[in-house]
């Protein structure tokens, strides 16, 4: 966390536009009962803006104790964290609690992904999680996309943002910042026009496609 939280605003120092870090928590650091302020020191220390840091908690963290993670997620989402439900769809999730969590986006998991294109049972289940969080007013992103065509198929589904292969591997900071370099910043950086509202009132960062 306090590495992310360095790393974004040592970026940014160095002029490169203004992007969001995601952090994944496992659910003992979730439920360490001093979470918020680990975040809150992590980005104090490096002086970045909450909005460029978003937490990652998989659906099974998350719904393992409802309430709690209620009060956990509201305290980071007026703080200005952004929050993602990651792995969503390969756990059980409540529509009662669905609703009431304060969560910016939920993400596909790329079990569901990998296959999309050749399988129609997936092609649904993915159609029918952008349905939900779109009525939700959630962000929605698929994980693991790794070909132009399962892009194509995402894109015509109305989803919101990806990750993967298709885009780039996983790269050290020094690569990862030439790759940003190597972009038009108007296609990376944090726009007003990009700024929208989602369920718990924070900014949304919108990935090139």
């Amino acid at each position: 966390m306090r590495e992310a939280c360095r790393q974004a605003r040592a970026w940014q120092r160095e002029g490169l536009p203004p992007l969001r870090v995601a952090v994944n928590l496992s659910a003992s650091q979730f439920r360490q009962g001093d979470i918020v302020e680990i975040i809150r020191g992590a980005l104090d220390d490096a002086g970045l803006e909450a909005r460029f840091l978003e937490v990652e908690l998989t659906e099974s963290v998350v719904m393992s104790d409802p309430e709690e993670s209620v009060a956990i997620l509201e305290k980071l989402s007026t703080m200005g964290v952004l929050v993602s439900v990651d792995d969503f769809g390969t756990g059980y999730s409540s529509m009662s609690y669905l609703r009431r969590l304060p969560i910016d986006k939920l993400k596909i998991d790329r079990g569901f992904i990998s296959e999309v294109v050749s399988r129609p049972e997936d092609a649904s289940i993915v159609r029918a999680i952008v349905s939900l969080a779109h009525s939700l007013k959630l962000k929605v992103v698929a994980e693991g996309v790794e070909s132009s065509e399962q892009l194509e198929f995402l894109k015509a589904l109305g989803c919101d943002q990806y990750q993967g292969f298709h885009f780039s591997p996983a790269l050290p900071p020094a690569k990862f910042e030439a790759l940003v370099r190597s972009r038009r910043s108007a296609e990376l950086e944090l726009s007003e026009s990009d700024a929208g509202r989602t369920h718990s009132k924070l900014a949304v960062y919108r990935p090139p496609r």
